[in-house]
């Protein structure tokens, strides 16, 4: 009886952090750049993935016509340096700060290919390679990343990402004056939580079922003793 205990515990358990998972996409459908999680089940033994797995497919882009706003088309990160490590993002939301540096939407400088960006003005011109231009002045190149191991990606808050795996070339292409929506569906998690929701009940049931057919078995003890 105690492994019949277990396995509903258990499918009880990856329900709630299946949904846990749900609700941070659903609350992050307007964060730029979001990436969508998924934790996936081995209906064989009943257990979760360890760590969510990301949905690396382009969000939608909308343009904004400011010229530091940048978006990612194909599989690639911006990186920036937050506290000395190198994090990705693909929120390309970004600002110069009180330093002329150009940072993120959290304040991190944005990496080039030389390094932490200084910009003069924020009227800047960038090319589909990531080359910015003031005036005519080639000032340095975002540094974009892909990665070659998926895997290996973590969510790390603020809309960064945290990567140990290899990087791999960039060959997609970056637009100015544009930010990528998040890449979550909310038909899509409508569906899931709908899944999850039904799942959830029918686990409560046998729950349910399996205390009651332990109480019937006590009482009918009760009654031969």
């Amino acid at each position: 009886m105690s492994n019949i205990v277990s396995g509903i515990a258990r499918y009880l358990s990856n329900d709630v952090e299946s949904l846990d998972v749900l609700s941070q996409n659903v609350a992050n459908m307007r964060t730029a750049g979001y990436r969508t999680e998924r934790l996936k089940t081995d209906f064989k033994t009943g257990t979760l993935d360890s760590l969510p797995s990301l949905n690396l497919a382009d969000g939608s882009r909308s343009t904004t016509g400011h010229s530091l706003d940048v978006a990612i088309e194909g599989p690639g990160f911006f990186v920036v340096d937050a506290n000395g490590k190198e994090m990705l993002t693909r929120n390309g939301q970004f600002h110069i700060d009180s330093d002329q540096q150009l940072v993120d939407a959290a304040g991190h400088p944005v990496q080039g290919q030389s390094g932490n960006i200084t910009l003069k003005q924020a009227h800047v011109r960038i090319t589909a390679t990531g080359e910015i231009f003031d005036g005519n002045d080639s000032v340095d190149t975002l540094r974009v990343v892909g990665v070659a191991d998926p895997t290996a990606l973590r969510e790390a808050g603020d809309s960064l990402y945290s990567y140990a795996g290899a990087e791999a070339d960039f060959n997609g292409s970056i637009h100015q004056g544009a930010l990528e929506q998040s890449n979550v569906d909310p038909g899509e998690e409508i569906v899931r939580l709908m899944s999850l929701t039904r799942h959830a009940q029918s686990v409560q049931r046998a729950i349910q079922a399996y205390d009651e057919a332990m109480q019937s078995g006590i009482n009918h003890l009760g009654e031969n003793s």
